[in-house]
């Protein structure tokens, strides 16, 4: 009887990756968490980045250990190995969203009954990053095309009703479709000079027109208030009011139907009509991905030389695919200034792409429920950790890049249903 050789652990191996973790972790960390500003001085916290050194060597020292064992090296052949490629499932796969999405469809509709003012307001935000996520999962996941500068299409939406509110008395509305078109056409312009660029030259162009609309918005003062922002208007529902009294004229809703005034309605108000709007730009997305304009988007993130060689325009594809991503962001900016009644450059910095393109990278490229639910976790987290204070968003970051090890394709990777084979056909 054969007996399987184990091969014997290198802890000199070990040791050197604790060492070089604690380094990095120390350079890393250091400046962070080891210096205080205490106004125009600052104080040193030596133990506590001795601590978090520590940590990390003890916890990278174990993983080295972890992956010398059997059942570290089959774990990091099965993350290597897995999730790669076109998930192909079988001709007669039944999809569990048949029955899931009318279960989350009764539970949404449940949802404002049981819940108060903070929970209506987490989930309208996450909603909004669905929002975001769905379109530039359009622009990156599947046209292949990295945005960096997505934020400045929000920011048109936010500011387009601001701006339509105070100069020409547009409402929520009317600014819903005209803030869909003008992102739409931002998006046409921006895609016209990028057309002949490709990964980080697409990405410097894209991040540059991010921060020139931020600029913008930011010093043009007369015109767009600068730093200090701009009112928006509460939504009204055929010129009723959810204000407690009324401002532009109309009537309080409460006063209109004889009931008694609930600070709440508003938000369950933008909460319903998001929804909509989410399940309405869920559906158009599920249609043009089986689209030929959908099918044009993958070939050209696969490959543009044989997406042109094959006849596609690639002008069109690559003008359709910003055009409509736009859009998107347009709706989700009029939402997230009816939302917070104020809006100001400072909500469209660059962080914010960041934190789309995570969605969209985190859900699974080109993954319609995958970014659902990317949107919603990221959104949602930093809430769900406030309890940690300073320490939330290292802990965030820690978790992204977990996930990103467990699931380097995403949460969902794309999958496509096979096809039956006809009789009498070749394989």
């Amino acid at each position: 009887m054969e007996t399987t050789k184990q091969t014997p652990i290198d802890f000199k191996k070990v040791l050197v990756d604790a060492v070089i973790a604690g380094l990095m972790a120390l350079i890393v960390f250091g400046p962070v968490m080891g210096v205080v500003l205490d106004g125009y001085t600052f104080t040193t916290e030596p133990v506590r980045t001795a601590w978090m050194v520590l940590a990390v060597m003890a916890g990278r020292g174990v993983l080295s250990l972890f992956l010398q064992l059997p059942a570290g090296k089959a774990m990091q052949h099965s993350l290597e190995g897995g999730g790669a490629g076109v998930h192909v499932r079988p001709p007669d796969y039944k999809s569990r969203l048949r029955w899931i999405i009318p279960l989350m469809i009764v539970i949404a509709l449940v949802f404002p009954v049981f819940a108060n003012k903070y929970l209506l307001g987490v989930v309208i935000i996450g909603l909004i990053y669905v929002l975001l996520g769905l379109g530039l999962n359009i622009v990156v996941g599947l046209a292949g095309l990295l945005d960096l500068g997505y934020v400045g299409f929000y920011a048109i939406g936010a500011y387009g009703l601001a701006l339509g509110y105070q100069y020409l008395g547009l409402g929520f509305w009317s600014a819903i479709p005209l803030a869909a078109i003008a992102a739409a056409l931002a998006g046409c312009i921006l895609g016209f000079p990028v057309l002949r660029m490709h990964g980080d030259y697409l990405a410097i162009v894209t991040l540059g027109f991010g921060e020139i609309i931020r600029l913008v918005l930011n010093n043009w003062i007369d015109f767009t208030g600068g730093p200090n922002g701009l009112p928006v208007p509460s939504p009204t529902v055929l010129g009723l009011e959810f204000g407690r009294r009324a401002k532009d004229g109309g009537v309080p809703i409460h006063e209109y139907f004889g009931f008694a005034y609930n600070g709440d309605l508003k938000f369950v108000f933008l909460y319903g009509v998001l929804f909509l709007i989410v399940l309405l730009v869920l559906y158009i997305k599920h249609r043009l991905t089986r689209m030929p304009v959908g099918r044009a988007w993958e070939a050209l993130r696969e490959d543009e030389i044989a997406c042109r060689a094959m006849g596609l325009n690639h002008v069109l594809v690559k003008l359709s695919a910003f055009t409509l991503g736009a859009s998107t962001a347009g709706i989700a900016g009029v939402f997230f200034a009816s939302y917070a009644g104020f809006v100001n450059p400072t909500s469209f910095n660059f962080f914010e792409s960041a934190l789309i393109l995570a969605i969209v990278v985190l859900g699974g490229m080109g993954s319609t429920l995958g970014v659902v639910i990317a949107a919603f976790v990221l959104s949602t987290m930093p809430e769900l950790l406030r309890s940690f204070g300073e320490y939330r968003v290292l802990l965030l970051g820690i978790m992204m890049v977990l996930m990103m090890i467990w699931r380097p394709r995403g949460l969902i990777r794309v999958g496509r249903t096979g096809v039956t084979p006809r009789k009498g056909v070749a394989p």
